[in-house]
């Protein structure tokens, strides 16, 4: 990537001593660099040990399934459930083309809403299914925005800030579902009241106090050398309000696909689809394959498994594979028109060579 002249607002080199700090990343001193190598290790090793428990508890309960119940399960959806499933993941996607709206205006950067929403929608529909979202996501984020004059360093800040508003969101619906819905949950996942409750105060405290933190002054973090002013107040609770309408609708895909008399509530629901979601990126499989399954499996482990499983299945299809083949076809629409395009300015400029 060649980065181009920095537009107002986007990733700039950090300056000798920049206004309230973070540093994340590479810099500093060496004992430091020593620490985020063992953190990494550390984080490395807690995921793959998620996703081989996630496995292995997979392996065993698919030993225990009848895979012509799940088969009837999966095909047995009405097609009202079907058409709520993909009216809420076009929700869910329309919402995630927001977050890098609010992002570039964040950045100060104007680029026409039909890119932002091209580029948003098939770069998470790509890191969704692929996995490594940063990687990907970015990757397909500036092969579109660079054609509007985007540096690297801009488009790494409009992912890493699209990525802060969906955890501000699930954070939201987290602390939510705990203390709107702990006795329910305590009967659902086997814990007890107050621990659900204690772990709803603890994650309203930290939101409460991010959003003190950035309010108070202009707060900034250095990522890879590369200087990231966060979001303040205001734009700090539209992301979290935005995040929180798109896990709400991710969940509801889900939600609509169970099969009917579970009783269980979408509040409650609710925390069990966030905590899946969770581990499944704390493993780094892609679209927390595996892992999402198993978390919500075992959360609703007093129904039967058949059923679940097709409801799962289901989801997978609508949520990750369909926008999937839309975003490789959208992406090869993109591609074929700017070369197209290319082509055409380069014989319009023969012809005119001609003229002369």
């Amino acid at each position: 990537m060649h980065d181009l002249p920095q537009p107002s607002g986007a990733a700039t080199p950090p300056p000798e001593q920049p206004d309230r700090v973070v540093e994340v990343g590479h810099g500093g001193e060496p004992p430091r660099r020593g620490r985020r190598r063992r953190f990494a290790w550390l984080g490395t090793l807690a995921s793959v040990a998620i996703f081989t428990a996630s496995a292995v508890v997979l392996w065993t309960m698919a030993s225990e399934v009848n895979f012509a119940e799940v088969q009837a399960a999966f095909t047995a959806a009405s097609g009202r459930q079907l058409g709520l499933a993909a009216l809420l993941t076009a929700v869910s996607y329309l919402l995630l083309t927001c977050y890098d709206a609010l992002a570039l205006r964040q950045l100060k950067l104007r680029v026409p809403y039909r890119t932002t929403a091209l580029a948003s929608f098939t770069s998470y529909a790509v890191s969704f299914n692929l996995g490594f979202p940063l990687l990907t996501a970015g990757t397909v984020r500036y092969w579109i925005y660079s054609a509007h004059r985007l540096s690297g360093g801009s488009v790494a800040s409009l992912t890493i800030i699209s990525s802060l508003t969906f955890w501000l969101g699930m954070s939201l619906v987290l602390a939510w579902s705990l203390l709107r819905q702990s006795g329910e949950l305590a009967v659902l996942i086997y814990t007890s009241i107050w621990i659900n409750q204690f772990l709803g105060v603890v994650v309203t405290a930290l939101i409460i106090a991010y959003l003190i933190w950035v309010s108070l002054r202009r707060r900034a973090v250095i990522i890879q050398g590369w200087r990231l002013d966060l979001p303040g107040f205001r734009l700090s609770v539209a992301q979290m309000l935005l995040g929180a309408g798109d896990v709400c609708a991710g969940a509801g895909v889900l939600f609509v696909l169970l099969p009917g008399g579970h009783g269980i509530g979408f509040e409650t629901f609710l925390a069990v689809y966030v905590a899946a979601v969770m581990l499944g990126v704390a493993s780094h499989a892609p679209g927390g394959l595996g892992v999402f399954e198993v978390t919500v499996l075992l959360a609703l482990s007093s129904y039967p498994r058949e059923p679940i499983l097709g409801a799962l299945l289901l989801y997978r299809l609508c949520y990750y594979v369909v926008p999937f083949i839309l975003a490789l076809a959208l992406l090869g629409a993109y591609e074929i028109s700017n070369r197209l395009r290319q082509a055409r300015a380069t014989l319009a400029q023969q012809e005119e060579e001609n003229v002369s």
